[in-house]
This record gives structure tokens, C-alpha cells and sequence, in this order.
């Protein structure tokens, strides 16, 4: 038993935390428990996201569904939320061609269901662990457009990689007319008019257009095995995830 999880039980012990606190932080460790004792016999994939409503004859779903496709022939598995719309594209196309789909999918109210295109999934309960497992188990990011939630994971990525605490990863933006106006505002108003952000920052991200672009970036970045998880030497170093 390491120092931690002795810390951890003497303070429920000794009282400092109240019933419900302990429940709760039970449920928080829950989510990250399973989810890491599973994802860690996974080699990381690609991490699409996008949004849950794009419906199935969007330019964005077939774009997405094409990615898919092309990231199976080339071996990379496809890390998604497991739902549907820009997830269940992504997850289709790998699918359908031979590779391996995983959907890290999450309990709402309206009931989200998994897409029927995975071959592993994982349930969570919070946000945050989901938004730690699936970045935690991809080697790249590729950001298709969507609602409130993409907004969360892509400024959630960009800003650990901005403060160090994960190392710099590919990160695309795919589709260049719905995100210019977003890098627009980055520039022109954080940028510039706020000073909130350096033009270096900027470069954590690209916009394209180009599906082949984005495989042959998979490519550079390789073929990590299961034993191979990008984060766990930078992990020991800076003290990060």
C-alpha cells in the first residue's frame, strides 16, 4: 500500500472527511480505477471528437467516417466518447474496415448510449475522469466540429500542453471553415488585444482540411505498444498525468 492511499484512509479515519465526502471521493477513484486498469492493456489510438447531434449525412460525418477508414488501414486504433454523431463516424469507418474502436462513453440524463461500432468500451459516471481516460489513452488529437463538450476536451488538451503538464501532441482542427472564426478570435482578441496568449500558442493546434494530412501525422507519431504509453516517462518528470 503506497503513502498515498495510507494518507487517504487515515484522513477518512480520523474524521476529516465527512460521510458524504467519503462516499464522493470514493465514486471519483471508482471511475479513475477502472478506467485506467482497463486502458492500460490498450496501445493509445487516435482521439477524434466532435459533436454528439451531427447527423449522418453532415460533410463532417462522412469526413469523419473517411478518417476512421483510413486510420484502420494504417493500424492506428480510434479513441472516441463512444456516442454517437462525430464519435459513431469515426468509430464506423475503423470499424468497418478492421480495427479497433474504442468508445469511452458517459452516463447523462437523456441516456447516451455506446455507438454499435466499438469493440471495447468503458462507462463513467464524471466528466472529468472521462476527459483524463480519453486523453490519457491517445497519442494524437483530431477535433471535428461540435458543441459545448468539444470546446471542453480541445481548450482542456491545449492548456495542459500550454502549461506543460502533458507532452506536446498532434492536435487538429478538421474543418477549416467552422474553426477559422474560433483561431480568428484566439489571435485578434486573446492574442493581441488581451495578451492572454503568445503566438506560440497557436501552434499547439492546426487547421486542415486534408484527411490524409492527419493519418500521416498517426504515422510519424508510430505504432506505440501497450507497454509504450507516451505520458509515463513525462509523467515521472514533471509530475503530471
Amino acid at each position: 500500500m503506497n503513502e498515498a492511499i495510507k494518507h487517504w484512509l487515515k484522513e477518512i479515519e480520523v474524521g476529516q472527511l465527512d460521510p458524504d465526502n467519503v462516499e464522493r471521493s470514493l465514486r471519483y477513484a471508482k471511475d479513475l480505477e477502472q478506467g485506467l486498469a482497463k486502458l492500460q492493456t490498450y496501445a493509445q489510438g487516435v482521439g477524434i471528437f466532435g459533436g454528439a447531434r451531427t447527423s449522418k449525412d453532415s460533410k463532417w460525418y462522412k469526413a469523419a467516417y473517411e478518417l476512421g477508414k483510413e486510420l484502420a488501414k494504417t493500424g492506428h486504433p480510434v479513441v472516441t466518447g463512444g456516442g454517437p454523431g462525430q464519435m459513431e463516424a469515426a468509430s464506423h469507418g475503423c470499424y468497418e474496415f478492421g480495427g479497433r474502436t474504442i468508445g469511452l462513453n458517459i452516463q447523462l440524463a437523456h441516456e447516451q448510449q455506446p455507438n454499435p461500432y466499438l469493440t471495447d468500451t468503458l462507462e463513467f459516471r464524471y466528466f472529468f475522469a472521462r476527459k483524463v481516460m480519453l486523453v490519457f489513452s491517445s497519442k494524437m488529437f483530431v477535433f471535428f466540429p461540435g458543441g459545448f463538450g468539444t470546446m471542453d476536451e480541445l481548450t482542456e488538451v491545449l492548456i495542459l500542453m500550454q502549461e506543460k503538464k502533458m507532452p506536446i501532441m498532434p492536435v487538429f482542427l478538421y474543418g477549416k471553415s467552422f474553426w477559422s472564426p474560433l483561431d480568428k478570435f484566439f489571435k485578434n482578441k486573446m492574442e493581441k488585444q488581451l495578451k492572454s496568449i503568445n503566438p506560440k500558442d497557436r501552434k499547439l493546434y492546426k487547421l486542415t482540411d486534408d484527411i490524409s494530412e492527419i493519418v500521416r501525422a498517426a504515422e510519424k507519431v508510430g505504432h506505440p505498444s501497450v507497454y509504450d504509453n507516451i505520458y509515463e516517462n513525462f509523467s515521472r518528470a514533471h509530475d503530471t498525468i
